[in-house]
């Protein structure tokens, strides 16, 4: 009896509890350390096989802050973005749902509670991988029209892709950028609204060898 309420108790505090706001308030990204840079960049690699365990909470934390995270008091960002429009968004795809980062409190959104991975790309692994990261422009708060801003923000998105290519090199996770995928279906799944347009996605996880 002990046994089970200990494990009752474990299991209350290693699993995120979803609050009535539907928040998740992430571990504090760890943002020292790591492998220095060139041999990031000499390490930096794109990976199309992937093991089926799950990232933690922690590495999940990382990886969105080395994308989209706040790295200054101003509240700017570890990617640039044209003009400080600060357009994109990063919404994930993980077995236990679809949510929305917010850098601002380094937390997470639940948009759904459903496992959406297979449907984020053409890809036969982007179902298996445990986290797919979803870039989303807002030509809203580009204050711009999906015409005159879609090259500025696939060339921010790129930049935010990049960084999850260096972080990913440094810890040894295996990565991709993706463009294949059905963008028409993605943004209805996601319940975006007509200003917004996913520009790309980024498997990551581990490596199979």
């Amino acid at each position: 009896m002990k046994k089970i309420a200990f494990l009752l108790f474990a299991t209350l505090f290693t699993i995120p509890v979803i609050a009535q706001d539907k928040m998740i308030e992430l571990p504090k990204p760890e943002i020292t350390g790591g492998m220095p840079i060139m041999d990031a960049l000499n390490n930096r690699s794109s990976q199309r096989e992937f093991s089926d365990k799950d990232l933690s909470m922690q590495e999940i934390s990382n990886v969105l802050w080395a994308a989209w995270g706040i790295n200054r008091k101003s509240g700017k960002h570890t990617a640039p973005s044209s003009r400080n429009k600060q357009e994109m968004d990063v919404y994930i795809s993980i077995k236990k749902g679809v949510f929305l980062y917010i850098p601002e409190k380094n937390a997470l959104q639940l948009i759904m509670d459903k496992d959406i991975r297979k449907e984020t790309g053409g890809q036969d692994f982007v179902g298996k991988a445990p986290l797919n990261l979803i870039f989303v422009a807002n030509y809203k708060k580009a204050e711009s029209t999906s015409e005159e801003y879609k090259c500025t923000s696939g060339v921010n998105a790129g930049f935010m892709s990049q960084n999850v290519y260096l972080y990913c090199a440094s810890k040894k996770l295996a990565s991709v950028v993706r463009g294949w995928f059905d963008a028409e279906k993605l943004h209805k799944m996601l319940g975006l609204e007509d200003y917004q347009e996913v520009i790309l996605c980024h498997t990551v996880g581990f490596p199979t060898k």
